[in-house]
């Protein structure tokens, strides 16, 4: 099956050196860009985080500091990466809640600007645990009846990602092939920033999604709590976030 496309959707996936959005890096990107007409073009970089790779995240994906030590830093490959998914969708397995944050968290580190929030988005997994819940090995057994071919490597989860996507298209009746379709179909939430730290209510207002204030109008909280902006801005949250809450809070400043 074909996908359905208006402009170019990027399947990627990142190895790191750990889960942690705010300070962890990626050690190895690989993109699949697949075009509305049905070509794909991939590439696959290996990329120096800047720190080392802890020991249990080399015994998932195989890549150590010796294996990255000459390869260019994110901030070397940030602009031609950038330029490579211009004016693409974007695509990944488990993708919404950590390839999109980190990636995004390593642009905004390397000074690129690339806005990745008018993207349309496709997590394959949310897709797969609405109608199966398995984990991507799995996924790729379940629909394609094959082995993944190095899996945890980001080449061949890229792939097995793409592939099982189409397979999803043709087994369901109920998804379209089509992206604004499957973008909203595979989002839990309507996230403002990637972390989730913030969501949309159903009026379009932005609302903390975590801690004391949680389900609580941004704005609301940043008049009568001040001092919760400066706690988020000094502690460990993702950039993208606290660039977010500044806007918000500078539209709310604005305002007369």
């Amino acid at each position: 099956m074909q996908l359905q496309l208006n402009r170019p959707l990027v399947f990627f996936d990142l190895e790191t050196t750990g889960i942690n959005i705010s300070k962890d890096r990626i050690v190895e990107i690989s993109l699949l860009k697949v075009y509305p007409d049905g070509k794909e073009e991939s590439k696959t970089r290996r990329i120096n985080p800047e720190m080392p790779i802890p020991p249990e995240s080399t015994k998932i994906h195989g890549i150590t500091d010796e294996d990255v030590k000459d390869c260019p830093t994110f901030k070397m490959i940030a602009r031609s990466l950038a330029t490579l998914i211009e004016d693409c969708d974007l695509a990944g397995f488990n993708s919404n809640r950590f390839d999109i944050p980190l990636l995004a968290e390593e642009f905004l580190r390397a000074e690129v600007e690339i806005d990745l929030h008018s993207r349309k988005f496709i997590d394959v997994q949310t897709i797969y645990h609405k109608m199966e819940q398995r984990t991507l090995s799995a996924a790729y057994k379940f629909y394609c009846n094959k082995d993944i071919d190095n899996a945890h490597s980001a080449e061949g989860d890229t792939r097995a990602t793409y592939e099982v996507l189409k397979v999803q298209l043709e087994r369901y009746q109920n998804l379209s092939n089509d992206i604004q379709f499957l973008s909203e179909f595979s989002s839990f939430t309507n996230n403002v920033d990637f972390a989730g730290r913030m969501i949309y209510n159903e009026k379009g207002e932005e609302l903390f999604n975590f801690g004391k204030y949680r389900g609580e109008p941004v704005r609301k909280v940043l008049i009568k709590d001040p001092g919760y902006y400066s706690w988020i801005m000094n502690g460990d949250f993702a950039l993208d976030t606290k660039q977010k809450l500044t806007g918000i809070r500078n539209r709310e400043i604005k305002k007369p």
